[in-house]
């Protein structure tokens, strides 16, 4: 039986939207939840006898709830999910943060290498961007590319940067003390800056076009690297043409071994959920300017428990309830994309039942898109526009 005050509370609720929040005698939240009107879904816990279901033995521990009213639907889906990354409710499914995505950096920014250095000058760091590895908040002082599924991606995104466009990776500490060039110099991975075996113009040439690479702007890097090459050939310089032409044959075979077929070179996710056994699973694969930079995999937990709870609610709502699947997708794309950049484009093993325009208010980012579909062509993925029209990919 639930205290006579925790009824009157029930019973008090406005008929507005919000997020309401149950928690057990120990102080414990058992879970969160959101609702177009709150006086109606939180009445219908407490109205009738669940028995020995999932639900009746949540409702069963129920000792005190909290609310919180909002202005709209996208308001509660927002605090809805920071609260549940937050507070961890046993009957909500959950995602946990494992630790932050990592980044691509080439330090420095482009209007500072403008002027820097000089000529009989020794070889300035600020003049010869590095490229890094990096975790953490990103700034405006240099610049960054990712996120990225795994560390991995990222380091073999840098030695594709090293074997392409020969960019530096040492420390400037390192760069200012060179007298000689390093190993990296010897098998062709670096341009060798810092005992000046480049020019500032040149080396500013391969950043732009590590730089366009990495946004998937390969055919115009092609292009330049082309007709940088007629141009040394023209002047009869044919080592450097002749480089030229190796640095477009590594960056073509790059792009053969890496391209992903999609109708632009956009940056995509696709998300894939199987469930199995009670257990569900995430893959997460990321693809940015047209290359695949790798996978990542997510293993929610309380996914049986709030599959019954999100089952009771929507009958409640008298709608037709969903597969565990998309429960799994919708609680995984709430959760994931509050903390993390959202791509142009997103495509999913099922379709979501949360309305697209409803994300785009609540996560205040462009861009939304949809399911699979079998009329998508032999690979059976459909793109959602955020004009809600499909293009195959």
């Amino acid at each position: 039986m639930h205290s006579d005050e925790l009824l009157a509370q029930v019973a008090a609720l406005p008929a507005l939207p919000g997020v309401y929040r149950y928690y057990d005698e120990d102080g414990a939240v058992l879970y969160v939840g959101k609702a177009r009107n709150l006086k109606k879904r939180v009445s219908s816990y407490f109205q009738k006898n669940h028995g020995g279901t999932r639900i009746g033995h949540m409702v069963g521990k129920i000792v005190r709830l909290d609310t919180t009213v909002v202005r709209s639907e996208a308001e509660a889906l927002l605090l809805e999910n920071n609260l549940i990354k937050t507070l961890a409710p046993r009957y909500n499914i959950l995602f946990r943060d494992d630790k932050s995505y990592p980044y691509l950096k080439i330090t420095g920014a482009p209007d500072k290498q403008v002027g820097a250095g000089g000529h009989g000058a020794a070889p300035s760091a600020v003049v010869f961007p590095r490229v890094a590895y990096y975790r953490g908040a990103v700034d405006r002082k240099h610049r960054y590319f990712g996120p990225y599924p795994s560390a991995w991606a990222v380091k073999e995104s840098i030695q594709l940067l090293q074997k392409v466009f020969r960019l530096r990776t040492c420390e400037d500490t390192v760069f200012a003390n060179r007298t000689r060039p390093c190993l990296l110099y010897q098998i062709k991975r670096c341009s060798g800056p810092c005992v000046d075996l480049v020019s500032p113009e040149d080396y500013r040439h391969d950043v732009e076009n590590a730089e366009a690479f990495l946004r998937g702007d390969t055919q115009s890097v092609l292009h330049a690297l082309e007709q940088r090459m007629m141009g040394h050939a023209e002047k009869l310089e044919f080592e450097q043409a002749a480089e030229l032409r190796n640095q477009m044959g590594a960056l073509s075979k790059v792009l053969h071994q890496q391209s992903v077929e999609t109708a632009s070179d956009k940056d995509v996710d696709i998300l894939v959920v199987v469930v199995q056994g009670g257990k569900a699973c995430v893959n997460l694969a990321m693809v940015r300017g047209g290359r695949h930079l790798g996978d990542r995999a997510y293993f929610p937990s309380h996914v049986e428990d709030a599959a019954a709870v999100q089952d009771f609610d929507d009958a409640a709502d008298a709608v037709q309830a969903q597969p565990v699947e998309v429960q799994v997708l919708e609680a995984f794309i709430a959760q994931h994309y509050i903390g993390v950049p959202v791509p142009p484009a997103l495509i999913s093993s099922h379709s979501r039942r949360c309305p697209r325009g409803l994300w785009t208010e609540a996560i205040r980012k462009p861009a939304c898109c949809d399911s699979a579909s079998d009329s998508a062509g032999s690979t059976g993925w459909l793109v959602i526009s955020a004009g809600g029209t499909g293009t195959p990919m």
